[in-house]
């Protein structure tokens, strides 16, 4: 699991589902289409494969020429595209200003360095002025949990001063009131900057901290800086906060301080439940300059129709998106080209297509989705969420790739929100077949089930499994797996270096992706319609699509 920390692994219940015949073998899954593939769309020709860029218009295409050579049909009503409108803000690095003001002096941040901003509104300019910063923990409102980060505080005209995470990621266990160790939604970015919103915040700012971030500020700074997507509104996201952006550990703590508070006591403070908002007693300024762009990008849609129940459908999703050119590296090199993220999960759909068309029809009809825009905050899956092509209350299920395992075969899979859904005894079943074990994902606290387009379908209902090869390999065992995970992570993720290999092992990704076949092919032959577990937090949306389902 390349994209996860390292952390011990723990071992996962045995299920207690039924126990079917595990689905025959895949054919062969094409070593030749996952390293082709990776290396078209990751090289520097595709330019980073940032949507509405020269990049799209080959990685679409090329992805549906394939689709089309494997035997599948176009899925959107005869074609191979869903249009998806979105909105391109680019804010000029040169005039974006964001400074604060403490006992009559004023400090500049540098963009880049020290802060990003931006503006989600669709706006040529937008200026906050001499707003008064406010401290308000991890910016937290969850009525249903007792915590309310902006109790008693009223945010008009002020800048939300924001932890990243949610309150008890320091957990040992997954146990507390935030879920403990594992990240819930409150803890993610998006959420923070929502709320803000809903507060009437003038502005929100997230202190940057890499352990509850998951990620270094090299890669804040290469997402947030360039053209930032959006999807297109009717309001041009007027309701938004005006400022957004981010400032790094250092940054914060000196800012603070010159309010006369430290950063480590207002964490730990943040942390108890009957936490109160500090207002800082000083004000800060932020502008920028945007040039806007609307576009329309591409889905890129292939069915394989069922042969018995063709009106209900099975799904696999992929991003084919990147973030095209990028925050250089030191020897200059400025794109991104995204080949493990994701190039591969794109070429392993390719993979799972062929493989699938060659085994023929399955009863219900195999949907093959590549997705734009992951990379801007999931806004393909997102927006075929709002607008699905086969209805979502007919389909039975799904499953995510989003990084294959480039590393070498591993004896564990794990599980990306474990815990979460009824599609957990589909892979129990293909992974014992494989002399697997089922693993929960190391590292909750990052908040992986929140950062891939799994996510924006299950959050209207669809039940969807994100599971990646583990750590625990054949040849070096877990510590050689979590080297992998951080030297990806430390020298490779959202930046320049993230590259095709000629020498990478594919053996574990053809393991995962027939697994992925054989979940797939079991569902998409049977009758049942799994759901999310009864505590999962999109229960209650299957439940409303489906009230006739078992």
């Amino acid at each position: 699991m390349l994209a996860g920390a390292c952390a011990p692994m723990a071992e996962a219940p045995q299920s207690a589902a039924a126990e079917p015949a595990v689905a025959p073998a895949a054919p062969q899954i094409s070593l030749e289409t996952l390293r082709g593939l990776t290396e078209t769309m990751s090289s520097d020709a595709f330019e980073g494969r940032a949507p509405g860029t020269p990049g799209e218009e080959m990685t679409v295409s090329l992805l549906a020429e394939r689709f089309a050579a494997a035997g599948l049909q176009p899925g959107n009503n005869g074609s191979w595209f869903q249009e998806v409108p979105l909105v391109e803000i680019n804010a000029n690095p040169e005039t974006a200003a964001l400074s604060y003001t403490a006992n009559g002096e004023t400090v500049t941040l540098a963009y880049g360095s020290h802060m990003v901003i931006g503006t989600p509104r669709v706006v040529p300019e937008i200026a906050v002025e001499d707003a008064e910063l406010v401290f308000v923990g991890y910016g937290i409102n969850a009525p249903e949990r007792g915590w309310n980060d902006y109790a008693g505080i009223d945010m008009a005209g002020r800048i939300a001063v924001i932890l990243v995470n949610d309150p008890d990621f320091e957990s040992p266990t997954n146990e507390g009131l935030f879920d403990g160790r594992a990240m819930t939604y409150y803890g993610r970015w998006t959420y923070k900057y929502e709320e803000a919103a809903r507060q009437g915040a003038a502005g929100a700012i997230i202190v940057h901290d890499t352990e509850p971030a998951s990620y270094g500020w090299n890669v804040v700074e290469s997402s947030w800086s360039g053209p930032q997507l959006n999807m297109a509104a009717e309001n041009d996201h007027m309701d938004r906060v005006p400022i957004e952006g981010w400032m790094t550990n250092e940054a914060s703590r000196a800012m603070l301080a010159a309010a006369g508070q430290d950063l480590d006591a207002l964490t730990a403070a943040a942390r108890q439940p009957g936490f109160t908002a500090v207002p800082l007693g000083i004000t800060a300024s932020a502008s920028v300059d945007n040039t806007i762009r609307r576009e329309n990008s591409r889905n890129v849609i292939a069915i394989l129709p069922g042969s018995t129940r063709p009106d209900e459908y099975v799904i696999h999703t992929a991003h084919w998106d990147h973030l095209g050119r990028c925050t250089p590296a030191p020897d200059g090199d400025d794109i991104c080209n995204g080949a493990l993220d994701n190039a591969t999960g794109t070429a392993g759909l390719v993979a799972l297509a062929e493989a699938h068309a060659a085994a023929g029809p399955a009863e219900r009809s195999l949907v093959f989705l590549a997705v734009t825009a992951e990379e801007s905050g999931l806004l393909g899956s997102t927006y075929y969420g709002a607008n699905p092509v086969f209805p979502l209350a007919q389909t039975a299920g799904g499953i995510n790739m989003d990084g294959l395992n480039i590393i070498g075969a591993s004896r564990d899979v794990v599980v990306v929100g474990y815990g979460k859904s009824e599609l957990e005894e589909y892979l129990a079943r293909a992974a014992a077949a494989q002399g697997r074990v089922v693993r929960p994902e190391p590292t909750p606290e990052a908040g992986y089930f929140f950062r891939s387009d799994h996510f924006a379908l299950a959050r209207p209902g669809v039940p969807m499994l994100y599971a990646e090869g583990g750590e625990d390999l054949v040849e070096g065992g877990p510590e050689a797996g979590a080297a992998a995970a951080r030297d990806y992570r430390a020298n490779r993720y959202h930046g320049p270096k993230d590259e095709y290999d000629p020498n990478w092992d594919w053996t574990g990704a053809i393991m995962d992706l027939e697994l992925y076949y054989a979940i797939g092919r079991e569902l998409a032959d049977s009758t049942d319609w799994p759901n999310w577990n009864p505590d999962a937090e999109f229960r209650a949306a299957r439940d409303a699509s489906r009230p006739a389902s078992d």
